[in-house]
């Protein structure tokens, strides 16, 4: 099990890439596909049509997101924590990825910088 920790910089204010990661209708403008997503801890969400599919843990409105992302039958639950800081040219983004399976780390990682927060940053730009 491997780690993925980096930050991205979103042209955007923390409180609105909150909502573009919380909000079904926004998640679809940015990612181009269905979007299931509710800020109840406990509740289930999906992204690109089921190409991510998870469990909700807990929100802190404008700066923090933690997520179970599912991959099948693994001991240790993968989490994904999504952490919002202002920063001058708008959001800073701290993304950690724990107990990421090693035979799709390359994968993830690369979904993270080229899909995920590409399209994200395209969107605000």
């Amino acid at each position: 099990m491997k780690e993925y920790k980096k930050y991205y910089i979103i042209p955007a204010t923390p409180d609105e890439v909150y909502k573009a990661l919380t909000i079904p209708t926004t998640m679809e403008l940015w990612t181009g596909e269905p979007a299931e997503m509710s800020e109840v801890p406990g509740s289930e969400f999906s992204m690109w049509d089921g190409s991510i599919v998870g469990k909700n843990i807990s929100f802190e409105p404008g700066s923090k997101i933690v997520q179970q992302w599912y991959f099948g039958d693994q001991p240790a639950e993968s989490i994904v924590s999504i952490i919002l800081h202002p920063h001058k040219q708008g959001t800073s983004v701290e993304l950690v990825h724990t107990n990421i399976p090693d035979d799709d780390f390359a994968d993830i990682a690369e979904g993270w910088d080229q899909t995920y927060f590409a399209a994200l940053q395209d969107f605000y730009s």
